[in-house]
């Protein structure tokens, strides 16, 4: 994940140096794509910091029951607060005048984390849907599955996944200094058209396409699935992963066409226009896709609108809960099913039997009313006698 700013040295020179020092009297305004930078970062920490929060304590002080959805939510939360922890820093770094004044360890780390982010969200989400696939297609071994301890282990997996694979992010940035008070946090491939193409398409392919593939296969199925079933029911599980889904896709998109642009443009060479294009709209992409860690909370608060008024600040502990409904209501399908199949199996068997009672009474009744005729006869005989 790029830093919201140039994306090379040559913006930073000549004419466009002058505009962005900070050594120039405070009252020059910013740049505007500065402004759109420091918008969006504000935006998205006043609203997702405090609301990734909230799902945090939501979740752990008022969810009695937490489903496998709602402890990947529980995560997905947790890995949107701390990457919007950076959001400050960002800022001050745009207010600066892309002047980065927090050395070049914290210039490392925060695009470190933000790689992570990016990497775990889009892989939680890829178990949350295979989560949904396999309850509709394959719900026996769903059921086998779903353990608690079992989830924990696969979502820790994921998380040791996202920070192995976000290793190149950190020696990919470094702080340059231009003049002597301008220091730029800024990526560096180490003057490699290669080492610059393997990172956005290696972001592109292992932390985009890759996985969204996956989750659109799962869902695909999900869908033909209930269409052919006669149980056709929506979940609010259901409901909270596609708009994670489709949130999750609205804001890293661009991020990621940005990083095809980037590579084309590299590979037809540094004059290229594409590639002009792509570091020019870079900074305010990369800033959209801080959105992506805050609007989440926000679709929940729609989400559980309907429990505001009745259950106030724990609306989204019963939001949480609802997603158990699901698993509930399959376990109980499962089980009224086992129960039809083994009454009937007993109607059939009392069927028989009926049938075959009404077979053989009559020539029961026949043979004791012989039996009976019979020994009156012998009692009327012997009187005789």
């Amino acid at each position: 994940m790029a830093t919201p700013v140039p994306a090379n040295s040559s913006s930073l020179s000549g004419p466009a140096r002058s505009s962005i020092s900070p050594a120039l009297p405070s009252t020059a305004s910013l740049p505007l794509s500065h402004q759109i930078g420091i918008s969006i970062l504000v935006i998205a920490f006043v609203f997702g910091f405090p609301g990734n929060l909230f799902v945090v304590w939501s979740v752990l002080c008022r969810v009695r029951r937490r489903s496998v959805t709602c402890l990947l939510i529980l995560n997905l939360a947790v890995a949107d607060a701390l990457v919007l922890l950076s959001a400050p820093l960002f800022i001050r770094f745009l207010v600066n005048r892309l002047h980065w004044e927090f050395g070049a360890t914290m210039c490392k780390t925060v695009h470190y984390l933000c790689c992570v982010n990016m990497f775990a969200s889009i892989y939680l989400i890829c178990l949350m849907s295979m989560d949904r696939w396999l309850a509709v297609t394959k719900p026996f071994l769903s059921q086998r599955l779903r353990t608690k301890k079992r989830i924990l282990s696969i979502m820790l997996g994921i998380w040791v996944i996202a920070f192995l694979m976000a290793l190149p992010m950190p020696f990919y940035r470094t702080v340059k200094q231009f003049h002597q008070r301008l220091h730029v946090c800024m990526p560096y491939h180490w003057e490699s058209d290669s080492h610059e193409i393997f990172q956005y398409l290696f972001e592109t392919i292992v932390g985009f396409l890759l996985p969204f593939t996956f989750i659109l296969f799962c869902y695909i199925s999900v869908i033909c699935r209930l269409r052919s079933a006669m149980f056709q029911r929506k979940g609010r599980g259901n409901a909270l992963i596609l708009l994670i889904i489709v949130a999750f896709a609205v804001f890293w998109l661009p991020y990621h066409l940005i990083n095809i642009l980037q590579v084309i443009g590299v590979i037809q060479g540094g004059s290229s226009s594409v590639l002009k294009a792509a570091k020019v709209a870079r900074p305010n992409v990369t800033a959209f896709a801080f959105m992506s860690s805050s609007v989440n909370p926000v679709l929940y608060v729609f989400a559980g609108s309907s429990h505001i008024r009745q259950a106030g600040l724990g609306f989204m502990a019963k939001l949480f809960e609802g997603t158990n409904s699901e698993s509930a209501s399959t376990r109980s399908s499962r089980g009224s099913n086992a129960e039809s199949s083994v009454f009937t199996k007993l109607s059939v068997k009392l069927s028989r039997k009926g049938d075959w009672a009404r077979d053989e009474t009559p020539g029961g009744e026949d043979e004791t009313m012989a039996g009976v005729q019979n020994r009156n006869e012998m009692k009327t005989l012997t009187t005789l006698h």
